[in-house]
């Protein structure tokens, strides 16, 4: 069983049993508990392997890492293991509450219901010991709330119930057989899960691993290791599956530095589950900066100074899947904000599509490239729309677009478009794909392969026509269109009918004409051996036969 499939093993058990176990509560609330839960596991075993690796105190053949800690500490005081272990990884856990502490108590039956309260107490106090994490960490278990009555109904009944979250838990290894940590691997999964789980509401969250794909592919094509660390921005970020996905292609395509990601959400809940899901995927809290914030009103906190001037700070790629249509504040006074005023129009109120656009454009650095999932009526809307649209293809900044098929998403069955941009383009031409027919067909949700992603990536690598699927538009193809970037004005997909065999088709009308006067004849000739039991039934019988002759 390799990596993936181990990953994908556990999780599919792990969901069984958590269903189990969650009873009535809603699985959207369960999973800040369970996800909650891994999370305290990983940044415990997280610090023993850096105690080991770094041989922060002796550990005795005999003794396991955390009974060779709690026998430090108890020889050299607390607070310096916690000192250097927070100004190394951001967090310190004490002995009474590590991972470890915490199973056994629970195994045998030691667990007070005050514990776990005092174990996330405890954790939020030392977080604080390293100022340059606290961000990263502040708040992160605020979403378990430990004394929600649909734990339970008293303080025992809810400490039971998170003692049952913690066994299963604990239950798996989550290493591959090459001893390689997989415990992320099972959490983005179970994010996936829970975002199945979770209907529309998941379109807050999550991407589909496939579409986040081919974002991800578009903007790490042909990026160079230049000696300088990659930055990724999300300005919507969700659970950042999407960033780390980013990462993903970068590596396929040999880069092997760190990768500095940045986001903004907007929804606490779901900014916990992104600082999560980084960490559990290895990425140190030096290298994310993220933040809780709505990205139209909270602009990337670099901003204006006090002079007035701009220091916008700009990324190497840009990846989004923004809500799609939000309503958002177009007040006039946005018409000042640098993001907006080159364009002259604010996306309408009630479609905030073109304002998650010009945001991120805006940091888009001069050398990088953007790609977003949009809903397709940012190809031909009008009005300030209209306008937006025309002025970036002017700027010459759109690259791109490329239809997707309908149903990919869990919040939405709506067919959706992906717009690439770059502001360092050398032609003015615009590249159209229709990958719209490109899928296999699920039973909820319709769903990539990996052939169509890579159909989608090589078209666009080698950007000319191909047959009923792309087609390079020059400017003037554009203008003639009036700036409309509706994807069959561009790509035809007509599939004409076969000609029809009009003699074939006039011999079998007759054949089954034919067929259908013989079978009456016969259910003509049994309805004659038949007798109504009175007159209102002999009377319907003769009907009958006379609509037949």
């Amino acid at each position: 069983m390799n990596t993936a499939e181990k990953a994908q093993d556990i999780t599919s058990k792990l969901w069984a049993m958590a269903n189990e176990l969650r009873g009535n509560m809603d699985a959207s609330e369960f999973r800040n508990y369970i996800l909650g839960f891994m999370f305290y596991r990983y940044l415990s075993e997280h610090q023993e392997t850096y105690w080991v690796k770094n041989q922060i105190f002796d550990i005795g053949s005999d003794e396991t890492v955390d009974q060779a800690y709690a026998k430090a500490v108890e020889e050299d005081g607390l607070a310096a293991y916690l000192e250097d272990t927070a100004g190394e990884l951001g967090y310190a856990i004490a002995p009474d509450y590590t991972w470890a502490t915490i199973t056994d108590k629970v195994k045998n039956s030691e667990i007070k219901p005050s514990d776990f309260q005092d174990m996330f107490d405890d954790f939020r106090k030392n977080a604080q010991l390293n100022p340059h994490a606290q961000q990263d960490f502040r708040g992160i278990f605020a979403d378990m709330n430990l004394g929600n009555s649909r734990l339970g109904n008293s303080t025992v009944s809810r400490a039971q119930a998170l003692s049952g979250i913690v066994k299963l838990v604990d239950n798996f290894d989550y290493n591959d057989k090459d001893g390689h940590d997989i415990l992320g691997d099972v959490y983005e999964y179970l994010i996936a899960k829970f975002a199945g789980n979770s209907g529309k509401k998941a379109g807050e969250f999550y991407t589909p691993h496939q579409v986040s794909k081919i974002l991800a592919s578009l903007v790490a094509l042909n990026v160079k290791d230049d000696g300088s660390q990659f930055t990724v921005y999300d300005p919507a970020m969700g659970s950042g599956s999407l960033l780390l996905t980013v990462q993903e292609a970068l590596k396929e395509n040999g880069y092997q530095r760190r990768v500095h990601f940045h986001g903004q959400e907007l929804n606490t809940t779901t900014f916990n589950l992104a600082r999560m899901n980084l960490m559990m995927h290895g990425v140190e809290y030096q290298n994310m900066d993220l933040r809780n914030a709505d990205t139209l009103e909270s602009d990337w906190p670099d901003g204006i100074d006090s002079d007035g001037v701009d220091h916008a700070r700009s990324f190497d790629a840009v990846v989004a899947n923004p809500p799609y249509s939000a309503h958002w504040d177009n007040n006039e006074n946005k018409l000042k904000d640098p993001r907006f005023k080159a364009y002259g129009k604010l996306a309408p109120k009630s479609k905030a599509d073109f304002a998650f656009v010009l945001h991120s454009i805006y940091h888009l650095a001069d050398t990088g490239r953007m790609a977003i999932v949009l809903p397709h009526g940012v190809l031909f809307r009008g009005a300030a729309e209209g306008t937006i649209r025309k002025t970036l293809i002017e700027n010459n900044y759109l690259d791109a677009v490329i239809g997707l098929p309908a149903k990919l998403f869990y919040s939405t069955s709506i067919p959706t478009t992906i717009l690439v941009f770059s502001k360092s383009r050398k032609s003015k031409d615009i590249l159209f794909i229709d990958a719209s027919q490109d899928f296999e067909k699920g039973k909820n949700q319709n769903i990539l392969r990996d052939m169509d992603i890579e159909k989608i990536v090589n078209a666009y690598v080698e950007r000319k026509d191909v047959e009923k699927f792309a087609h390079v538009a020059p400017l003037s193809e554009i203008e003639d269109n009036e700036f409309n970037l509706n994807i069959p004005r561009y790509v035809d997909t007509f599939e004409e009918e076969p000609p029809v065999d009009v003699d074939k088709l006039v011999s079998d009308i007759k054949n089954t004409n034919e067929k259908i006067q013989g079978l009456q004849s016969d259910l003509s000739g049994m309805l004659d051996d038949l007798v109504g039991q009175d007159a209102v039934a002999q009377q319907q019988l003769e009907e009958i036969k006379r609509i037949l002759r």
